[in-house]
């Protein structure tokens, strides 16, 4: 029996002669009661991107709403966000320079580190994830080291990236999210932290990533592009959706606390996939950049309703099996939201 017949069977299962689904779609408080999928504020996880200097906003062009912010401006940021309701937040770090090691990634006074401290210190209760990758802080802008024909060096890469989880749980972060799909990094990194006394601090793996092109305008926001090249030696191929199941069963066999699919929209059938495979642990989808800046232009050019149309994305990110979402809408839909209730 296919799937499709079998859902088919289960919705007549539940219909029976003379009830009609319609009766409870008359008005919003008996749609809000019958709801199956919900959203709320504390479902979603704020992006922030953090620059050396002083009273930096600096806006990212291609994504309209979204800035650069130097770390004396996190703490009214960290305020912001309380106010909306917004507990989370993912933050990725420019540093001041770079080279072919990226050794300011792990560098105790580096920018993710400062950034860190910063936030705890002006809201303590704050969910503080930080991204684990080189290509921020590499002068080439790929997610490892590299050799001498520009491949990447998957074994020596997993020493850093273990030292930058290390340093980033030293200044409180709690939760480190590795992003390259470098081969073994959640094992090294979950060795590395309790090696150093942090058991306590977890590990959100972007377990299936994708070599997609929705990724643009954050290489402009996280000033992380690669300088030649491209990075489809290490993420998926989007073709791909049983590899997927693979790369996530490696990631829960070497520790990790919850699993990300990214991109989200054209992906859901993989988000799916992996809530369905594996159910006992969290599962976040990361709504990509390219998706927030062609929401953003067709509603700056009068073509979707603002509103509605990122709180349905939103909320078809749930339903396909998202237990939380990585967003730049995050602050625009926790006040509409908020509004709402």
């Amino acid at each position: 029996m296919t799937d499709r017949h079998t859902d088919l069977v289960e919705a007549v299962r539940f219909v029976p002669g003379g009830r009609r689904p319609r009766r409870l779609r008359r008005t919003g408080p008996l749609r809000d009661l019958v709801r199956e999928t919900t959203l709320a504020a504390d479902d979603l996880v704020y992006p922030l991107f953090v620059v050396p200097g002083r009273g930096v906003r600096r806006p990212v062009p291609s994504m309209p709403g979204i800035f650069q912010l130097s770390v004396d401006q996190l703490g009214a940021e960290a305020a912001e966000l309380d106010g909306l309701g917004l507990r989370a937040v993912l933050l990725f770090g420019i540093p001041e320079g770079k080279d072919s090691s990226g050794g300011q990634s792990h560098a105790a006074d580096g920018i993710v580190q400062d950034a860190v401290r910063v936030l705890k210190g002006a809201s303590p209760e704050i969910l503080v994830l930080t991204d684990v990758c080189l290509c921020q802080y590499t002068d080439h802008g790929h997610c490892g080291l590299l050799d001498g024909g520009g491949d990447i060096l998957n074994d020596e890469t997993l020493d850093v990236l273990g030292r930058i989880a290390v340093s980033h749980a030293r200044a409180g972060a709690d939760v480190v999210a590795p992003s390259g799909m470098i081969d073994g990094m959640v094992g090294a990194i979950r060795s590395a932290l309790d090696g150093d006394g942090h058991h306590q601090v977890g590990t959100l793996s972007y377990a299936v990533k994708y070599a997609s092109s929705f990724y643009g305008p954050f290489r402009h926001a996280a000033e992380g592009a690669p300088r030649f090249g491209d990075r489809r030696s290490h993420q998926m191929d989007p073709g791909n959706a049983r590899e997927a199941l693979r790369e996530v069963a490696l990631d829960v066999e070497e520790g990790a606390d919850a699993l990300m699919v990214k991109p989200a929209l054209g992906y859901l059938d993989v988000v799916r996939r992996v809530h369905q495979a594996v159910p006992e642990l969290p599962l976040a989808a990361y709504n990509v950049s390219g998706e927030y800046a062609m929401v953003k232009a067709a509603a700056a050019n009068g073509w979707l309703e603002e509103r509605s149309i990122v709180l349905e994305i939103l909320i078809g990110i749930r339903r396909a099996g998202a237990d939380f979402i990585v967003t730049y809408h995050a602050k625009d839909a926790a006040a509409w939201l908020k509004d709402r209730g």
